[in-house]
């Protein structure tokens, strides 16, 4: 289980394209101490898409 102080933590990556479909994954919060978005496939919208860090 990931702690709040943790180098690198737990998060859900969200899909903007209003599906629902969340990635999980980790970050480095000493390189990327900003909300992470990335450009992921998407099954339910069958396209590339991007996913948002939520928290």
């Amino acid at each position: 289980m990931a702690k709040a102080s943790d180098i690198r933590p737990i998060i859900r990556m969200q899909s903007t394209a209003g599906t629902g479909y969340t990635y999980v994954t980790t970050k480095n919060r000493r390189n990327t101490p900003d909300r992470l978005v990335l450009r992921k496939y998407d099954p339910i919208a069958r396209r590339v898409v991007e996913f948002k860090e939520t928290r």
